[in-house]
């Protein structure tokens, strides 16, 4: 594996970092440095893709001929890394997540209809997938979707639904049959949010944030047209769509710039024995490891990368990047808390840069301390979720001891 990029790929990267340093304004940056959660600043995000489509870099995954970059998977890592070391925030949901799938499985009329709007931001996407009682095993969902002529009748509820009060199309997985197995009989569709019988009741998050919502369905119609592959077909597009969240190749380097991050913070508070406690050997010895332990994800992804790069697919490196990244970014935010101290005991997200309404009942009304001291407490209630969604990790454990191990 050679680990060296070739000169087109150094011009690659040189030409993303200028784009960038121009086109990235101090409130972009602001918004992404100061994140409290998975999801930036909704107007910050959406701003910035704006700019991206402008320069034809909107969806680096997609095919050109849909408006995408046609890149491969270096130029997509090299994008991903480049992203995140000049502060910029992340891509709506619906570029690298159903985007994908409306190209793999999509009408020609779908395609006209949902990538043009969704590469600009114009249509901005929730994904439909939980609920109440379907979780990690998704295929047991319960969301019905009753034929009903030119129409699917679809009645039920979904949770934990980011960003559902702000979206303007959800695509979802409905039931539309039964059958003996669960994985049959499900449905993939778009579904309008401004269609009549669609109710949204907010769920505010320990962050404080309102982020994710339950979505209720009483008799809302979708239209057939708005199915996605074939009715009773949604798992196979559901298995390609969570391919693209799971097999994410630039954790390493989000997690390299967090770490450098929390090490500039510690380097800034007093220490028990040391002038810092960056200086203090118990945390510079675990904040040493957590480093250790992003090099060498990094070097996993970029293994990952040369199989991808040579033909091939992510396969079952996509369930074991997702547990290490997870359960390494989590460990991070134990150390930034840890870094906090008692300033991480003041509730302040109205000093940082959320990705939803802040609810206020009990927060501060001055700043207290510095932000980052402000920033960890929140990342570390927001990062508990990191292990359960795209596949809880117990169930890519899972996958790992059946497919490899044979157990």
């Amino acid at each position: 594996m050679n680990l060296q990029w070739t000169d087109a790929e150094l011009a690659f990267r040189n030409e993303v970092r200028a784009f960038f340093s121009g086109a990235l304004t101090d409130d972009m940056r602001h918004a992404a440095r100061y994140m409290t959660s998975v999801y930036s600043d909704h107007g910050a995000s959406l701003a910035f893709q704006k700019q991206l489509a402008l320069r034809g870099w909107g969806a680096p995954s997609w095919d050109r001929v849909f408006g995408g970059c046609d890149w491969n998977a270096v130029q997509r890592y090299i994008f991903a890394q480049e992203r995140l070391a000049a502060g910029a925030p992340p891509p709506p949901l619906g570029i690298n997540l159903v985007g994908p799938a409306i190209i793999a499985f999509g009408t020609s009329s779908q395609k006209k209809l949902f990538l043009p709007g969704t590469l600009s931001g114009d249509i901005y996407w929730c994904q439909g997938y939980s609920e109440p009682q379907s979780g990690s095993d998704l295929a047991s969902l319960k969301t019905s979707a009753m034929d009903d002529g030119s129409d699917l009748v679809c009645t039920g509820s979904k949770i934990w639904t980011s960003h559902a009060h702000v979206a303007n199309w959800m695509f979802a997985l409905v039931r539309s049959s039964r059958e003996q197995k669960k994985q049959q009989g499900l449905t993939f569709v778009l579904i309008d949010m401004s269609s009549p019988g669609i109710s949204v009741r907010p769920i505010v998050m320990s962050s404080g944030e309102h982020i994710q919502n339950e979505v209720f369905f009483d008799g809302v119609r979708v239209p057939k047209e708005n199915v996605l592959g074939e009715i009773g077909g949604g798992w196979s597009v559901a298995k390609f769509q969570l391919e693209f969240e799971r097999s994410n190749l630039a954790s390493a380097p989000e997690l390299h710039l967090h770490i450098n991050h929390l090490r500039s913070f510690a380097a800034n508070i007093p220490g028990d024995t040391c002038s810092s406690l960056l200086d203090e050997p118990a945390f510079s010895r675990k904040l040493a490891a957590a480093r250790a332990r992003a090099s060498a994800l990094e070097l996993y992804e970029l293994r990952t990368l040369s199989a991808l790069s040579s033909g091939g697919s992510p396969g079952l490196a996509a369930s074991v990047l997702k547990i290490l990244g997870t359960e390494l970014s989590q460990h991070v935010t134990e150390l930034a808390l840890e870094a906090a101290g008692h300033y991480g005991r003041a509730y302040q997200p109205q000093e940082l840069r959320p990705g939803g309404d802040i609810h206020l009942p009990h927060a501060s009304t001055a700043t207290i301390g510095p932000l980052d001291a402000a920033l960890a407490p929140l990342r570390y209630l927001n990062d508990r979720s990191g292990s359960i969604f795209a596949g809880s990790n117990e169930i890519q454990r899972n996958i790992l001891a059946k497919a490899a191990l044979g157990v």
